[in-house]
């Protein structure tokens, strides 16, 4: 019998982790908007709590219509196993969670969103976890700065603002010389046009909120584990390592193997910290992927489309979209991003704050507000929104300067968006 071949990306954007549901036949993945679900007896319930069946409990924990949506993004990342939760920002507190403890450090590009280099910088030190900035343009960066605290590395794939694409093998194979794991955020990219575990990323995070969802309706986050990482490798993560209390000493490596980071996201990260993410926003993400593929073709085509227009245009002084030949991340975007560029990127005004905050302000079919992603096109000034609490210097370093105008191109009629972009850029020169 001839071997089957492995379903498409579109396939399993519709399909996976999904089927008709067993009770009515309803093909749509329901909303299962319940709290919590009844137990066939005492040992069923007590084999739940004990982790040794899977099964639902209460949805702080887990959920069917959430659990469609974790099995979905897991199988389009190549990963084991997934953790969805309320919000990107959750996600990645989620991640470190699992491993981290006071006086650990770990290792983040420059190059991140603003909201990032501010959890990381200061809400994580009250956690006692701390941070080192590294510039991501060099990889031995992060090699030069390991110190024997760092438990991660963190980086962005496709960074926002700014369009840049990381070097994810040459940064995979640093952190799996020190042992750790690499965590790389791939919301810009989706895994329609980038999946860092195939380059050695260990989890990947994703602002669901964003292209997976993609409608701009939904708020939600979630992590992906590889399944790929020897979490007994080093003591340095007793989180995953030593006996839990909490489940009689139980040890989630040595009992769940490749999912062990997956069931401890739920049973200790969800449990405890509550970030749980809506039955409803996991329907509507759930729907959003299924167009996924096609959304990212025309999300990249119509930015390719625009790049172009403003590289020309005079009141503009530079561009930075990783699709463009100009761009010197161009050969990088080949190698992870073949299918393009993405639709989020930055370019820079010449008559510098002021133009930024006209540009912003005169736009009518770009909506002015702090988002990506979503089928409309959106426009922001980082400097004066998303970045302005970061220091000039960490403003500069994330490539929001202040002549920085940041746009997430949608699915309009291109030669519409070209036309908006122009007259606003007159009233703002």
């Amino acid at each position: 019998m001839a071997e089957q071949k492995a379903p498409g990306f579109e396939t399993r954007a519709i399909h996976a982790g999904a089927a008709p549901d067993p009770t009515t036949g309803a093909r749509v993945t329901p909303i299962y908007q319940t709290t919590s679900y009844v137990f066939d007896d005492v040992d069923h319930a007590a084999s739940l709590f004990n982790l040794q069946t899977y099964g639902y409990i209460y949805s702080r924990l887990t959920n069917p219509t959430v659990s469609v949506l974790e099995e979905r993004v897991a199988n389009l990342e190549g990963g084991r196993g997934a953790v969805a939760c309320a919000s990107g920002h959750a996600a990645q507190m989620l991640a470190f969670f699992a491993f981290m403890e006071p006086g650990d450090e770990f290792l983040a590009s420059t190059k991140l969103y603003g909201g990032s280099i501010t959890q990381f910088g200061r809400s994580f030190k009250k956690f006692g976890w701390n941070v080192i900035f590294v510039d991501p343009d060099d990889p031995q960066n992060f090699k030069r700065a390991l110190t024997p605290k760092c438990k991660a590395i963190f980086v962005e794939s496709l960074a926002n603002p700014g369009g840049v694409v990381t070097d994810l093998e040459a940064i995979a194979a640093i952190a799996k010389e020190a042992g750790i794991p690499l965590i790389v955020d791939n919301t810009m990219a989706s895994p329609y046009l980038c999946r860092p575990i195939e380059w050695g990323a260990t989890l990947v995070i994703h602002s669901t909120t964003k292209f997976l969802s993609g409608h701009g309706n939904s708020m939600g986050g979630i992590v992906v584990d590889s399944g790929k990482f020897d979490w007994s490798s080093s003591p340095k993560f007793r989180g995953l390592t030593d006996p839990e209390p909490a489940y009689h000493g139980l040890k989630f490596h040595e009992t769940f193997g490749d999912l062990a980071f997956t069931v401890a996201g739920h049973a200790l990260g969800l449990r405890d910290l509550g970030a749980a993410m809506a039955p409803l926003n996991a329907f509507l993400t759930i729907t959003g992927i299924e167009t996924l593929p096609l959304r990212m073709e025309r999300h990249v085509a119509n930015s390719e489309k625009v790049a172009r227009f403003l590289e020309q245009h005079p009141a503009v002084g530079w561009v930075s979209y990783a699709g463009l030949e100009s761009s010197p991340y161009r050969k990088l975007a080949k190698k992870y991003l073949p299918k393009g560029a993405g639709s989020v990127f930055t370019f820079g005004l010449k008559g510098g704050y002021e133009a930024g905050v006209k540009l912003v302000e005169n736009v009518e079919i770009f909506s002015h507000l702090a988002n990506i992603g979503d089928t409309r096109s959106l426009i922001i000034h980082p400097a004066s929104t998303t970045h302005r609490q970061l220091s000039d210097e960490q403003k500069l370093a994330a490539g929001a300067g202040p002549d920085v105008v940041r746009v997430s191109i949608g699915l309009e009629t291109a030669d519409d968006l070209i036309a908006d972009l122009d007259q606003a850029l007159k009233k703002a020169a």
